[in-house]
């Protein structure tokens, strides 16, 4: 109970705060709309609201499925072989210093306007993290799990799925739950350079037209997709790694 009061209370004490500044102060209301204001602005455009969320999250979902589909084989090839490693993990830190925002609109040049484009942006923002997270997982076999694995006399097949993967597995989920927020922002910054609706279309909008009703309406709905697709992942981890300290910590009843 306590897990769900200790953020709705800050979410309420947030609203009010808002409430207040919008409300009490001098800020006029194209800089700040009333919570209310927003509200009602999500009520009557709806409809319209949830078919562009609809772009954001399509795209959003197949970005992320791609990096994981990608990230994790190339962490256990990474893992491996040595000579991979060394070829490819510094090309892997080398395309996080491209900052997304300045190299999506060469993939729109390059490959057009239509969907893929807008995956591939989307991946290439979410993909990192699985990568490093499934490398440092995989990597994490104590020795100690090596010798036990030898005198059972394990095939290679088995040291992956009996010994290597179960101990990897917390690893690569807090990876792919990062992955997931990011592939978010990925299908923002795709929709700002090549397309004609989705959410991150409408920021754009929003912002040359001052309203900031509808930007927050857009804000609250991205936060939404956010949020859903984090605790999905969440979700998911329970039934995975249900013998990992990490979940048994969640059903630990707190001593505050």
């Amino acid at each position: 109970m306590k897990g769900f009061l200790y953020p709705f209370a800050t979410f309420v004490l947030f609203i009010l705060g808002w409430h207040v500044l919008a409300t009490y102060t001098d800020i006029p209301p194209y800089l700040l709309p009333t919570p209310t204001a927003v509200v009602e602005r999500i009520y009557e455009d709806f409809p319209f609201l949830m078919r562009n969320a609809w772009s954001t999250t399509y795209i959003t979902l197949c970005g992320f499925l791609l990096s994981v589909v990608i990230g994790i084989p190339l962490a256990l090839a990474i893992v491996s072989s040595n000579l991979l490693d060394r070829a490819i993990m510094p090309w892997l830190v080398l395309s996080q210093t491209f900052p997304k925002v300045a190299l999506a609109p060469l993939i729109v040049v390059w490959f057009g306007l239509g969907l893929w484009p807008k995956v591939l942006v989307t991946f290439l923002v979410a993909f990192f993290p699985i990568v490093i997270s499934s490398v440092v997982g995989l990597r994490s076999m104590e020795r100690e799990m090596l010798e036990l694995a030898a005198s059972m006399r394990a095939s290679r097949l088995q040291l992956f799925w009996k010994f290597r993967m179960p101990l990897a597995l917390p690893s690569i989920l807090g990876g792919i739950k990062v992955s997931v927020a990011f592939s978010v922002v990925g299908a923002v910054i795709a929709e700002w350079v090549g397309a004609n609706v989705g959410l991150g279309y409408l920021l754009l909008s929003a912002n040359a037209n001052l309203d900031t009703s509808l930007l927050f309406s857009v804000l609250i709905f991205l936060t939404v997709i956010g949020i859903v697709l984090y605790y999905s992942v969440e979700f998911a981890e329970r039934f995975l790694i249900p013998w990992h300290a990490t979940q048994r910590l969640k059903e630990t009843p707190s001593l505050t």
